[in-house]
């Protein structure tokens, strides 16, 4: 096998390597191979408890490195060991491709080049999903994945499902990764977004073989379950410390507020009107007693109704410390109006019952409902009549 000596050089020089995990695709594994290798001898080939005859093929090639185990873990183990093989070889960046065939090691040296103009960022080959014998499944799953990727991270992308990948394994660190199937190449791509990992995508080509002679792994309704599962567990996560935590981190710096007061108050393309009503839907989310879910629907809503994302999960903020014992305490007083001669004056008594705490917590769910109105209906007419001065006098 003649390997391209320059193409060789570069991956050298970026200490990276090609990482093809593998199970039972011995039909096609050794022409992917091939391809690898006549741009890199930094080939590794993870066989994860294949039965068929994949070891007599990589058997035929001594120079690539393999990582063999049994019996088969998913894809998700084979990456994960692939990635920790790579390290302790010394690699520092990674390039994945299918083993079924699917991809063209011609766009290995456009992956590679990304580590020159893109370093340590994970670059993602994006597939032309109008190719011939595209599955109509795979261009459903994969933009329901886009979508929940932009929930969980806020980043855009034409395609997060190709397995066609260069990962920077430094910059990603050694993580204590979940998943062990399909659904590891979410986790990884979204985790690595929270740790402040760059995501870009670089086109490449893809070759969808007959129905009748392609070999898949995936099973629909078993691996969409857990791909579901998954997604429900990030978007919680996402939800409930991710947001919060950049938010802090990004109230921390002085030239965020002033870039937000420029680029999100006094921008010209939207209303007065619009962006108090996202003011308002923010307060008032951020005080309707849905705990644990407040951020997840005012962005869900900002969405469908259009408004100012930024402005709507900014004001939503609003119960939160050193806040939030503020809102439970006029939450708890606004509810005395519905709770009539049942009412309390603190929210518990000195002899605390099953009673006590049902009283109580009515008293606050009726009294955090009416002050999330009260507090989003003020909050519009406030920021209405400071945007109207502000901007007027901009």
């Amino acid at each position: 096998m003649t390997t391209n000596s320059t193409h060789n050089e570069h991956f050298e020089r970026h200490r990276a390597a090609v990482l093809i995990p593998t199970y039972n695709n011995a039909t096609t594994l050794e022409e992917v191979v091939k391809g690898a290798l006549s741009y890199t001898s930094h080939v590794i080939v993870v066989n994860d408890g294949a039965t068929d005859h994949t070891s007599a093929i990589l058997e035929k090639y001594p120079a690539i490195h393999k990582v063999s185990y049994n019996p088969n873990r998913g894809k998700g183990i084979a990456l994960r060991r692939g990635f920790e093989y790579a390290l302790a070889q010394g690699y520092d960046y990674v390039i994945t491709m299918d083993a079924d065939g699917q991809h063209f090691a011609s766009d290995l040296p456009g992956m590679l080049e990304k580590i020159s103009t893109h370093p340590d960022t994970l670059v993602i080959g994006a597939r032309n999903l109008n190719e011939e014998n595209m599955p109509g499944k795979n261009t459903f799953a994969n933009k329901f994945s886009n979508f929940w990727f932009y929930v969980e991270t806020g980043l855009k992308g034409p395609d997060t499902q190709s397995g066609y990948r260069l990962y920077p394994l430094r910059r990603m660190g050694r993580t204590r990764w979940w998943c062990s199937k399909y659904e590891f190449e979410i986790e990884v791509l979204v985790r690595s977004a929270w740790k402040g990992v760059k995501i870009d995508w670089t086109p490449v080509k893809v070759y969808y073989p007959p129905a009748e002679e392609r070999i898949s792994h995936f099973r629909p309704f078993r691996d969409f379950s857990r791909i579901s599962v998954l997604n429900t567990v990030l978007v919680l996560i996402t939800f409930l410390y991710i947001k919060p935590r950049d938010l802090f981190l990004w109230m921390l710096k002085k030239e965020n507020w002033k870039k937000f007061w420029k680029e999100e108050i006094l921008k010209s393309d939207e209303s007065n009107a619009r962006k108090a009503a996202a003011i308002g839907l923010g307060v008032f989310m951020g005080i309707v007693p849905i705990w644990g879910f407040q951020l997840l629907v005012a962005f869900l809503l900002s969405v469908k109704l259009k408004l100012n994302k930024a402005l709507v999960f900014l004001a939503a903020h609003v119960s939160t410390p050193p806040l939030t014992p503020f809102v439970i305490f006029f939450s708890f007083l606004a509810g005395k109006v519905w709770m009539g001669r049942s009412a309390k004056d603190l929210l518990f008594d000195k002899q605390i019952s099953v009673a006590a705490v049902r009283d109580n917590l009515l008293q606050y769910v009726f009294g955090a409902i009416t002050l999330a109105i009260a507090g989003g209906l003020a909050a519009w007419a406030i920021s209405y009549i400071l945007l109207a001065i502000f901007r007027k006098n901009k």
